[in-house]
This record gives structure tokens, sequence and C-alpha cells, in this order.
């Protein structure tokens, strides 16, 4: 069963990488082509569209796979297919009534934006909200049956239809708005094309609709504490994206356009290096959820035990090595990929951010599944407070950063008190040593990576530098971690053996 873990974990985490790398690409592409302000009103607008379709179906999958988890405990194969549709009749009766509100009433919709020229670029996106919650509930499914590889292939193929055909469409475009409106309609295409690609897996592997009705009250009891937390994340998104540009305009007399630049330069440049291992805890959330909320209800403790503690190590795991690497070559990837010093500067000046970040996706994630909705949902709350207080206290004085100080800051609040409730959920549970030693390894790999980027820097170009300091702190970073017997080959090895 370890071995399995491993192996699905290692399948969703290639695919997912592999996506992201897309994805980056992409962003590389369109901060290029439609510059920092086109960029900006994009990204606002996917902001705004994230809150109603976060409200539609975020918590639908996760609840989804955790009820399949439960009925196929029981191998009860109606029960399994009742979620489904019981998935699909809620995610629908919220999306429907809201797109056509949304259509028909969007000339009274301004205030949702800061730039009146989002919202045709944001009225592109509508139809993708019925299209991508049903598939959201297609998502929840596969997990629950374990069905990996096609959520994979689909996730997949899904951003490299997004890319692909959003390269095509703005190659050449000049005007922001524009080359933001052509980008809108790649992501539309991309929900499409998910839609329909995960609605026949559905049916050809034998999944069926069917009265959802004893589904529906439990679905909604577990789903709702995930959707508001995961709601309360996009709506959060949506504040920061029309109040940091209005703050910034007021505090240093900034241009609209000048603010969206900025703010584009923070969080559709910088933010999304500083979330790339969010790809990775994603992947192992996706494993490890329906493994842990069947053995949970099993009441297999020994096996829950495992499952947290080795989800927890792994998250931060990755944390100790992808934090040197930010901070040493954070200035060399703003001018690598975005030819903009100041997203290099935030990068590198955050990079800290990732170790309380890594932490609080991963517990939540298993709070979650062990029924602990409400609890992650109230952390959650405590935190967005304290980031709306830092960017409405600090933007005078940090600008941008007053952002960045405030996801630090409610990262570590989930953290610390996630970390605090599962000790107590599951007594026995070790970790804080692990976090510990992994502070010291991270100090140790950024102090050594400095230095070997200083010495280099005078020598070879910026793409050399980072080709050569990336590695050689990931392999110092995974040396040390063996010296303190935190890391080890031997899960590999099995893998790559029984493959």
């Amino acid at each position: 069963m370890k071995q399995n873990i491993y192996r699905s974990a290692a399948l969703v985490t290639v695919f997912s990488t592999v996506e992201k790398a897309l994805s980056f690409f992409y962003r590389i592409v369109l901060s290029r082509i439609i510059g920092a302000e086109g960029l900006g009103i994009y990204q606002i607008c996917l902001s705004v569209f994230a809150v109603f379709l976060t409200a539609a179906s975020s918590g639908i999958p996760v609840t989804v796979s955790r009820l399949m988890a439960k009925n196929g405990a029981k191998n009860d194969i109606k029960g399994k297919n009742a979620a489904v549709t019981a998935g699909v009749v809620a995610t629908l009766m919220f999306t429907v009534p809201m797109a056509i509100i949304l259509f028909f009433g969007r000339n009274l919709l301004g205030f949702l934006f800061t730039d009146d020229r989002c919202m045709n670029v944001f009225i592109l996106l509508l139809p993708g909200l019925i299209l991508t919650s049903i598939y959201a509930v297609m998502r929840g499914s596969f997990w629950g049956n374990k069905q990996f590889l096609p959520y994979s292939i689909i996730e997949l193929l899904e951003d490299a239809v997004m890319v692909v055909l959003g390269c095509i469409l703005v190659y050449g475009v000049t005007d922001p708005v524009a080359g933001a409106e052509r980008a809108a309609v790649a992501v539309l295409v991309s929900y499409v094309f998910s839609f329909i690609v995960s609605l026949f897996w559905y049916f050809k592997k034998g999944g069926r609709f069917s009265n959802p009705k004893r589904q529906l009250k439990p679905l909604f009891s577990s789903s709702m504490p995930i959707t508001a937390m995961r709601t309360s994340t996009s709506v959060l998104n949506s504040a920061v994206a029309i109040l940091l540009p209005v703050l910034l305009m007021n505090a240093y007399g900034l241009t609209n356009s000048e603010a969206i630049s900025l703010y584009g330069v923070a969080i559709g440049m910088s933010v999304p290096i500083l979330f790339i291992p969010s790809a990775l805890i994603g992947s192992i959330s996706v494993v490890v959820a329906p493994e842990l909320a069947e053995n949970y209800y099993k009441n297999k403790t020994a096996l829950v035990k495992f499952d947290i503690e080795k989800s927890v190590k792994a998250a931060i795991f990755i944390a100790t090595l992808i934090i040197p690497v930010l901070f040493v070559l954070g200035d060399e990837i703003g001018s690598v990929l975005y030819s903009n010093e100041m997203s290099g500067e935030i990068i590198q000046n955050c990079a800290f951010i990732l170790l309380p970040m890594c932490l609080a996706m991963i517990t939540t994630t298993v709070l979650n599944s062990m029924n602990c909705e409400k609890k992650t949902l109230l952390y959650y709350i405590i935190g967005a407070a304290l980031m709306i207080v830092s960017i409405v206290a600090l933007t005078r004085f940090v600008g941008v950063y007053s952002y960045m100080i405030g996801l630090a800051a409610s990262f570590v609040i989930s953290a610390v008190f996630n970390l605090r409730l599962l000790a107590k959920k599951c007594e026995g549970i070790k970790f804080i040593s692990y976090i510990l030693r992994s502070i010291v390894v991270v100090i140790a790999t950024c102090a050594f990576g400095m230095m070997l980027d200083g010495i280099i820097s005078r020598y070879v170009a910026t793409v050399w530098q980072m080709v050569i300091c990336a590695p050689a702190c990931l392999i110092f970073a995974s040396a040390f971690l063996m010296c303190f017997e935190m890391f080890s080959f031997k899960p590999f090895k099995k893998l790559f053996k029984k493959a």
C-alpha cells in the first residue's frame, strides 16, 4: 500500500510539474507580449472569476472524493454514483443562475473592477463557470476511484490547450486589453475541452448518474466549510486586486495604469514563482486525501498516523529544497523570465514564505480529510484578516510588499494552528524536530548558494549562474538532509524496482 502511494504521488507529480512548466512558459509569453498592464488586467479578471468558480465548486471535488471513499469502504456502488450526481446537481444549482445574472446584469456590476476595461474580458469567461464546475465534480470522482492517470492527463491537456491556443491568439497583439481578451478566450476553450473529455471518461469507465437524494445532505454538510474557506481566498484575492492598486495610487501618486502594472509584477509574475511548491503539495494531497479518508473511516489509526507524518514531512522537504534556490537566484529568475528586476527582488526577499505556505496547505488537506473543515476555516479567516490589515496599514510604507507580508502572516497562522490541532487529533505524530532541522538546512544552503553565486557571477552569464547554482543548491541541501537522516533514496529505489 505504501508503494502504491509513492507510485501514485510520483505519477501525479510528474504530470503536475509538466503542467506548471507549461503555465510558467505561458505567463512569460503573456508578460512579454501584452506587458505588465495587460497581465494585470488578465489577472484581475481571473481573480474575480475565481470567486464565483470557487463558490460554485471548490469544496465539492474533495467532498465527492471522500464520500466515494466512504461508500467504497462499504462496497456501495450506487452510493458512489449518487455522490457524483449530487455534486453535479449542487454545482448546477449555483452556476446556471449566477451566470445568467452576471451576463444580463453586467452593466450594474462595474464595482467589481477598478478598471472598466476588465468587464469585457470577464464576460468572455462566463460560460466556463458552468462547464469547469461540472469538470470539478468529475475530478473528484477520479480521486475517489483513485484514477490518478486519467485525472493527470486531462489536467495536463487542459493546460496545453490553453497555452498553445493562447500563444497563437496573442501573437502580434500590441494592445494590452485585446491581449487580455484573447488570453481569456484560450482559457474558455480549455474549459470546454476538459468538460467534454472528463464526462466521456466517466461514462466510459462505468460511471452513471443516479438518485442523489441521500447524498445531498452529507455533501453540503462537508463541502460548505471547504467552499467557504476557498471562496474566502478568492474573495480576498479579488479584494486585493481592487484595494492594492487604489492604495498604491493614493500613497505614491501613481496613475491607474502604473498601479495595475505594479500589481501585475507582484501578483502576476512573482507570486506564481513563489507558489511553485503548491503544485507538488497538490499532487501529494490528491493522492493522500482519499487514502487518508478511507483509513480514517475504517479506524486504521496506525495507517492514519503514517499518512499524516509522511505528508507533513514531504511538504517540509519540498520547501527545504526550493527556498534556497529562490533566495539565491531570485534576481536572476526575474531578469531571465520576465526582464523585470522588481519581480526578481520580490521572489528573493519573500522566498522564506514557502515553509509556512507548504505546511498550511498540506495540513489543511489532512485535517479536512478528518472532518475538521470548520476548524481550518476559522484559522484561515484569522489569517485572512491579518492580510487585509497588513495591506491597509503597510502599503504606504512598503508598497506591494504589504501583500507579501500579509500573505506570510496568514500562512503562519494557518500552519501553527493546524499543526497544533493535528497533534491533538493524532497523538504521537512527530514533526517538530523535522521542522527545526529543516530550518538549519535552509540557512546553511542559502549561505552556500550566496557564496557560490557571488563567485561565479564574475565569470559567467546570468543564465549559466542559474544552470550552475540551482543544481548545486539542491545537491547541497539533499546531502545535508541525508546527514540528518531526513532523506533517503530507498522509497525511490523500491518505486523504480516495482515499476
